[in-house]
């Protein structure tokens, strides 16, 4: 398919907040960057965003030191079929085709890459029992308490659905058949959802090992209380570019010391920071397990996620990061469920 590249294109000295916006705006999914005449000099897709991200660059930061130079082009003379191979060859999602002068010109995508129903199982944990939201849980498991006129866990379910994902298990344990009479057999979403119910609380990681298969394909796995514009199809490809065992999502948490603090070297003073800021990567409770992390998870036992992620860095298997710069609530507590209408309606269509 051919797409215009207004939508994409930036200068080369928009900041890393702005190709971010192009990314997800654009139907091509890729931000171009130019010279002052108009020349291709970089491409930014999701991927080198998060990359960025990852090694420390604030959203301020100018795109130039963090685009892709070494960018794939076509030529405006060359067959369609030709650049469709390419495309397939390189198994890439979408190029740009240049004229003589190096400008952009037009898009090409490969369509079928970004229509294609996903295999893989998405599995859904939706069997905790929501202390900490209490009274609001005493009667409703806390994935089926109402956001924007529909459970958390129907918002959830869509956004995989959205994205191609046709194919679900869901945890339950606490309060179970409220669970499984609102969603059914997932016909009225056209997919399919089967349930594993945990005898006892086995921790984020335990139920896992209740699936009736381990899937031969990639697994998602997301907890039942997280609200997230995150785009699962290019956490699934992140994945499976980096060659991980496991991906855990992150997303950037802020610390605010509401002092000043004090370097010292022994009984001398090196330094003096007025209230300084901490900028740390956080659990998002989300992630991507292939069939080799989901093998070591113990059968019905308690056991939880970052205990299956310690056990494969310990054994030297890939785990990779994937830092989350879209909108991301977690409803733990009350003050975080009284956000979350206004969540709901921020999340990308």
């Amino acid at each position: 398919m051919s797409l215009s590249p207004a939508s994409s294109l930036l200068p080369r000295e928009a900041e890393l907040r702005q190709v971010m916006a192009v990314i997800d705006a654009s139907p091509a999914k890729i931000a171009l960057l130019v010279d002052a005449d108009g020349r291709l000099v970089g491409t930014m897709t999701d991927g080198d965003i998060r990359r960025a991200l990852l090694s420390g660059a604030d959203l301020a930061a100018p795109a130039e030191k963090h685009m892709f130079r070494d960018f794939q082009v076509a030529r405006d003379d060359d067959e369609p079929s030709h650049i469709m191979a390419r495309l397939r060859a390189r198994s890439l999602r979408q190029m740009p085709v240049v004229d003589a002068a190096g400008r952009v010109v037009r898009i090409e995508t490969l369509v079928e890459a970004l229509a294609t129903p996903k295999p893989n199982w998405v599995f859904l944990l939706a069997g905790g029992a929501g202390v900490r939201l209490r009274p609001l849980t005493e009667s409703v498991p806390k994935p089926m308490l109402p956001v924007a006129g529909k459970p958390v866990l129907e918002t959830i379910l869509e956004r995989f659905v959205e994205a191609g994902f046709r194919r679900f298990c869901i945890a339950v344990h606490y309060l179970a058949e409220q669970v499984k009479a609102h969603f059914g057999d997932g016909s009225d979403w056209g997919v399919e959802i089967v349930y594993v119910e945990e005898p006892h609380p086995l921790g984020t990681a335990g139920a896992l090992s209740l699936m009736p298969a381990v899937p031969d394909t990639p697994l998602l796995v997301m907890n039942g209380d997280v609200l997230t514009g995150a785009n699962f199809s290019q956490l699934l490809d992140y994945h499976e570019a980096h060659g991980a065992a496991a991906t855990l999502c992150l997303r950037q948490y802020d610390i605010q010391v509401p002092y000043g603090t004090v370097e010292v070297d022994g009984p001398w003073a090196t330094g003096i920071v007025e209230k300084p800021l901490h900028k740390v990567f956080v659990n998002a409770g989300i992630y991507v397990l292939g069939p080799e992390a989901l093998a070591l998870v113990p059968r019905e036992r308690r056991y939880d996620m970052t205990d299956l992620l310690a056990e494969l860095i310990s054994r030297e298997q890939p785990v990779a990061t994937y830092p989350l710069h879209e909108t991301w609530l977690d409803i733990g507590r009350l003050e975080d469920f009284r956000k979350a209408d206004q969540v709901v309606e921020t999340l990308p269509p």
